[in-house]
């Protein structure tokens, strides 16, 4: 049986999705759960590798057993098992060759940005505390230049080695609940730390630091120094995670 999985986590405690020689990961902790429910387990499958901090809403995982347990169960289970910061929202059965990584088309990503003047303690590592006011509409359309088939070697952490930069944004923009403004972008794939670069441009472009509509020049320039400032990872989310098999 292949076992799609659907997590919550709060990525405070862990750094990040991928098991560490020498730090608690969230994929430790997902193997050892259904090491103790299935009996054995060789390798839980993640569809992203998320950086130490970051959250999810929508985590995708799947595993191979030979044991056959109710999904019902497999949820209640597994979060019998799990740290309360690491919840099974959903279970389901799939095709034998699906691959929670390989077979993802899109990701969306959330990036929380807490906008009151004074800081939340309950937003405290959840969200971005940003103290002056952002103007939402504004960087709603600065984001709509994010969007299509893009080399982002401006919004990639310098060092990191990838085959090519090039992703293809399918959604971007900006909205604002209460005193939370959120950045949501969907993509193909993100290159490493390029969500929280294209939320820092944001913030750069609302402080004047880089003018408003400069984005393609950004893209064009293949530069990071033209990019904005890399934002903490506590207000990041994975959001959702789309299979054309589903």
């Amino acid at each position: 049986m292949n076992y799609l999985l659907t997590l919550k986590f709060d990525g405070s405690g862990f750094h990040g999705w991928q098991r560490q020689q020498n730090a608690l990961s969230v994929q430790e902790c997902v193997e050892n759960a259904v090491s103790s429910l299935f009996g054995s387990c060789d390798h839980v499958t993640g569809c992203s590798r998320t950086d130490a901090g970051v959250h999810a809403v929508g985590f995708k995982c799947n595993f191979v057993s030979t044991k056959e347990i109710p999904l019902a169960n497999v949820i209640s289970g597994m979060n019998h098992f799990l740290p309360s910061s690491i919840a099974v929202t959903d279970a389901q059965t799939v095709p034998e060759d699906f691959n929670a990584r390989f077979d993802c088309v899109s990701k969306e990503y959330i990036y929380r940005i807490y906008n009151g003047t004074v800081r939340d303690p309950f937003s405290v590592g959840r969200a971005y505390h940003y103290k002056y006011r952002l103007d939402e509409e504004m960087l709603d359309r600065q984001a709509k230049d994010y969007i299509g088939i893009h080399d982002f070697s401006s919004f990639r952490a310098v060092g990191s080695d990838v085959a090519t930069t090039v992703r293809t944004i399918f959604n971007a923009g900006v909205f604002r609940d209460g005193d939370t403004v959120c950045f949501r972008v969907e993509g193909n794939g993100f290159l490493y730390n390029m969500v929280r670069i294209m939320a820092g441009t944001l913030i750069y472009i609302s402080e004047g630091k880089i003018r408003q509509g400069s984005v393609p020049e950004i893209l064009a320039s293949r530069d990071r120094l033209c990019a904005g400032m890399t934002l903490p990872p506590d207000g990041l989310y994975l959001n959702k995670v789309n299979y054309e098999r589903f």
